[in-house]
């Protein structure tokens, strides 16, 4: 799958790397509502072509999961700041 690493020279291999962490700090810098958006950007970081077929949840299941979730970020941040504005297009 990662083949194509092989052909590349030491400057195009950190080229590549950059641009890879450019991509996991923009996720990881998203906060607010963007935490719980689609992010094909990170996806198409990779070489493979995204599928744009995803499986999507029922609103039961997936509002269990956005719960699920939002209960995990308490677990793993609980002294991180809380927001009440509302998501607003």
């Amino acid at each position: 799958m990662d083949e194509d690493l092989n052909a590349l020279t030491r400057e195009q291999l950190l080229e590549e790397v950059k641009r890879l962490r450019a991509g996991i700090r923009a996720h990881r810098d998203s906060s607010e509502h963007e935490l719980c958006w689609h992010h094909p950007d990170l996806w198409r970081l990779l070489p493979e072509p995204l599928d744009p077929r995803i499986a999507v949840p029922a609103w039961p299941q997936f509002l269990r999961g956005c719960i699920r979730y939002r209960q995990s970020l308490d677990e793993q941040l609980p002294d991180a700041p809380r927001i009440t504005e509302e998501f607003d297009e």
